[in-house]
């Protein structure tokens, strides 16, 4: 599985004066997170299936190298 390698920029600014814009840019922020959080979950799932289909193959390697 080729790893895919994403760049998310994030620019922090300072608070404005006028509320409608200090709303956009916290909206703007927020999308930025929720993007970075989804991404990491991303990563963790990823991470977990591989462990998981790794044990399921050491337990069919076992299974088949077990004198019965």
């Amino acid at each position: 599985m080729a790893i895919k390698r994403a760049k998310l920029i994030m620019e922090v600014f300072g608070p404005s004066s006028a509320p409608e814009t200090a709303r956009r840019e916290l909206d703007r922020s927020d999308e930025a997170v929720i993007a970075l959080a989804r991404l990491i979950g991303h990563q963790i799932a990823r991470e977990q299936f591989e462990r998981y289909e790794a044990q399921a193959r050491k337990a069919n390697r076992r299974k088949r190298n077990t004198p019965t």
